[in-house]
């Protein structure tokens, strides 16, 4: 997640960083009947060990704590790429590759300095009946670096996120093999420059693959992994922006939650008037500037964050799993309704 650094009073100028039935009072009933055994599989199929087993390349020392347009980053992006191809997910078919390129000079003309060429990264299942409407998940895979010889991993900021949006692929992708893949298509949208400056969600959100017309939600996942000194041992997650747009989102949200491992939902930071401002500062804003509904999934600011300590050995893998599942579970909902969600909040 970005570091605030714009004073408050430029808010608006901040672009900168986290039995299978739901029911909601507010909606059509999502998910039929026939779709719970479905449910049920793909949700176990997100596994603590598989979040493991990946974080620990994705946060490794020779992924060079995955600076924009690094050599370590663009490793870190042949793994992702990797991974999809070998769950038979693909690309969507307007891209060449799953990659969409972040030229160096649309990051320079927003403050990028430097930076090279970077990438994002799109895997997408096309829904079996709505293949129109578009859910996204979202994370970005960059971190910042290396700084004096020493390598920032980036395990929690944004590892986490990272291979969480790749475990959610593989859930829905194990539901598409049964028959019952999801019925609006999901964007499975790994995102750089976001320590920079949300580069690479903005130049998506100007640059779209699909018609953001079309784009039903963002869940974004940045830092799922630990917990914040407020919180220690508990099991919580925060949720950030749910309500913001959409009167629906959150009440979808929170059923999404008791129907599955019931964590205590954290609204501290779901305030426009947060001296921390994390509504705007990691890449769901993008989207909701353009008034998507969305909701980000964070852990908190715990001691570890931007440091060099952040690394894949203090992840509570356990609790990642739980989170991961409830992200899935309401990205599985909302794809499934019969009724695509409502933007009805300003």
């Amino acid at each position: 997640m970005k570091k605030l650094l714009i004073p408050l009073f430029s808010i608006v100028l901040l672009s900168s960083c986290a039995t299978a039935k739901v029911s909601d009072g507010n909606a059509s009933p999502p998910v039929s009947t026939k779709h719970d055994k479905a449910f049920t599989n793909a949700y176990k199929a997100i596994k603590a060990e598989d979040l493991k087993k990946n974080l620990y390349v994705i946060a490794a020392d020779d992924m060079e704590g995955r600076d924009t347009g690094s050599p370590g980053q663009k490793r870190a992006g042949v793994y992702i790429t990797n991974y999809y191809k070998n769950l038979g997910i693909s690309h969507p078919k307007a891209l060449s590759s799953y990659y969409q390129k972040v030229p160096s000079d649309f990051m320079k003309k927003r403050g990028g300095g430097n930076l090279p060429d970077s990438e994002n990264i799109l895997a997408f299942i096309e829904g079996s009946e709505k293949p129109e409407e578009i859910v996204v998940v979202s994370a970005h895979y960059d971190h910042v670096g290396v700084k004096n010889g020493v390598v920032y991993n980036g395990a929690d900021d944004d590892g986490s996120g990272t291979v969480a949006v790749m475990e959610i692929a593989k859930a829905f992708q194990e539901a598409k093999k049964a028959g019952n893949g999801p019925k609006r298509s999901m964007l499975f949208l790994h995102v750089t420059g976001e320590e920079h400056g949300l580069f690479g969600s903005e130049y998506y959100s100007e640059n779209p693959v699909f018609p953001l017309a079309n784009t039903v939600v963002d869940l974004n996942i940045d830092m799922i992994g630990r917990d914040d000194p407020a919180n220690r041992g508990k099991q919580y997650v925060y949720v950030i922006g749910s309500e913001m747009l959409s009167s629906q989102l959150k009440v979808i949200n929170e059923a999404a939650n008791k129907r599955t491992n019931n964590l205590e939902l954290n609204y501290k930071y779901d305030d426009l008037n947060d001296p921390e401002q994390l509504y705007y500062r990691s890449d769901h804003y993008n989207f909701a500037k353009h008034n998507i509904p969305v909701a980000f999934f964070f852990d908190g600011i715990h001691e570890d964050y931007h440091k060099p300590t952040d690394k894949p050995d203090k992840i509570d893998y356990q609790l990642l799993e739980k989170r991961t599942q409830l992200v899935f579970t309401t990205a599985w909902d909302i794809a499934n309704r019969a009724e695509r969600i409502v933007v009805d909040k300003k």
